[in-house]
């Protein structure tokens, strides 16, 4: 099979591959996708041979709009439609109680779905011309970094998708915040392009999955995507330095070698002679590093780096979605670093 590279004017030949239970690389504003006919059983299953996808990884329905929610979801709480109107389109998946009409192959035998609109409109017109909810997890080979542009999906996929859709690169760079509301407390399970903090705003009290911070065990199933498997992850492996920029820096100089890679933030880029150096933004701006973090991820593999430090941002807004994609780019290898470190 041959990978056609479609563009933006290409939509009814993008809408036909899906209706005809093909593969299609999408664009959205967090990541490209990889998408099939979200009804159709054996094209969701050709979903998790292309990507080498472990089978208990569910994978998230895409709709143009709200409308659509009671079409694969029953129950719909008033909460899911107040946080539609607020952030669709946009990166925030809801988890909510699927309708049997649902294939147990998106949602890996749970009684739940997650489901979103994305922020594209080149998706959201493939997505109403086809007719049918786009399951679609990140366009990469499993465990790889997620793509922010058609060229690093071609990297991957190129031979087992019949198409990509090329939508220009992806402004937020980050996959989609997912919530539980089937939790007796919306629940975070992945964050992503929207902050906690704006959730809090409308939700008020949200509490935050472990699997955020820390690994699941073996024999935890999860209920949304990326909460249990090693992700975003180059070929050399990678530690995550966490703390102040200064002692993070000072860490990765002390240990840094011939062969040793650094993403790191602006502000420190010219402290690592001799090291492969791939900055991600200021470590003032979390929607740059964002935007720029799984290209830095991407970039190593074409290089002779056998190991790689990464500087850790804070919690704070989209800072909690980086530190989790680098972390499980680590399998939370991490080192903390402490405000008082010489």
């Amino acid at each position: 099979m041959k990978t056609k590279l479609l563009t933006k004017q290409d939509i009814e030949t993008a809408a036909a591959i899906l209706r005809d239970g093909g593969l299609l690389g999408i664009p959205t504003e967090t990541v490209y996708g990889l998408g099939a006919d979200g009804l159709n059983p054996k094209a969701v299953r050709r979903i998790f041979e292309a990507k080498g996808r472990p089978q208990d990884n569910p994978l998230i329905l895409h709709i143009p709009d709200a409308s659509w929610l009671e079409r694969y979801c029953c129950g719909v709480p008033e909460t899911a439609y107040v946080l539609a109107e607020r952030f669709w389109p946009g990166p925030l998946t809801m988890i909510l109680p699927r309708r049997e009409i649902v294939p147990d192959a998106v949602t890996c035998g749970l009684d739940t779905v997650g489901i979103r609109c994305p922020n594209h409109p080149v998706t959201l017109a493939i997505i109403r011309l086809a007719g049918v909810p786009v399951a679609a997890p990140s366009g990469n080979l499993s465990g790889r970094p997620s793509p922010t542009r058609a060229a690093h999906m071609l990297e991957d996929m190129d031979g087992r998708i019949d198409a990509i859709v090329d939508g220009g690169p992806c402004g937020v760079g980050v996959e989609s915040t997912i919530i539980d509301l089937t939790a007796p407390v919306p629940r975070l399970l992945r964050p992503g392009g929207l902050p906690l903090e704006a959730l809090r705003e409308v939700l008020g009290d949200v509490a935050v999955d472990r699997a955020v911070l820390a690994p699941l065990s073996a024999g935890e199933k999860p209920k949304a995507p990326g909460m249990k498997y090693r992700h975003y992850a180059p070929k050399a492996p990678v530690t995550v330095v966490a703390g102040p920029g200064e002692g993070t820096a000072r860490y990765i100089r002390e240990r840094m070698g011939k062969h040793t890679g650094v993403i790191c933030f602006d502000e420190f880029a010219g402290g690592f002679p001799g090291c492969t150096v791939n900055p991600i933004g200021s470590g003032r701006d979390p929607g740059e590093q964002a935007r720029r973090v799984f290209d830095a991820l991407r970039a190593f593999d074409g290089t002779d780096v056998t190991e790689i430090f990464a500087q850790c941002p804070g919690d704070a807004g989209l800072g909690l979605a980086v530190a989790n994609r680098l972390k499980k780019a680590a399998g939370f290898q991490v080192v903390e670093i402490g405000e008082d470190a010489p």
